[in-house]
């Protein structure tokens, strides 16, 4: 099992939980997190980055809803198998609002359009590299 670290800001508008679930999200889609790979009880991680275990437990729900982890009766939480179940629809909205949230912030911060697309695109130039993509 590997030893993971997650930096929570308590101070952030973001709830602890929320966090958790995109932190651990992103290092499964990192690939710091592998399919199978077992993951701390909720009792062993709030140890270790010293949250209450309700909202580690929460955190472990909503990724179970969501298909990210699994919980194994007498075995553990584990990455899951990846299989999408979300249709194009949906996905394709999901995607929008995330995208509308982000053109409010470049706005508020000035940032011209071509900049914005240049940063999405050098964004996702190293995503795709990092992962042995195109």
């Amino acid at each position: 099992m590997k030893e993971l670290w997650f930096d929570i800001d308590q101070r952030s508008s973001i709830p602890i939980y929320q966090q958790l679930v995109d932190k651990i999200k992103e290092a499964v889609a990192r690939g710091i997190l592998s399919t199978g790979e077992k993951l701390p009880s909720v009792r062993e991680l709030a140890a270790r980055i010293a949250i209450n275990p309700n909202t580690i437990a929460k955190a472990y729900q909503e990724l179970e809803r969501e298909g990210v982890i699994e919980t194994l009766r007498g075995r553990g939480t584990f990455v899951a198998l990846w299989k999408s179940r979300v249709n194009e629809e949906a996905k394709r909205r999901v995607i929008r609002e995330m995208t509308e949230k982000m053109l409010v912030e470049a706005f508020y911060l000035g940032l011209p359009r071509e900049e914005l697309l240049e940063i999405i695109e050098e964004t996702v130039r190293e995503w795709y590299r990092e992962r042995g993509g195109d």
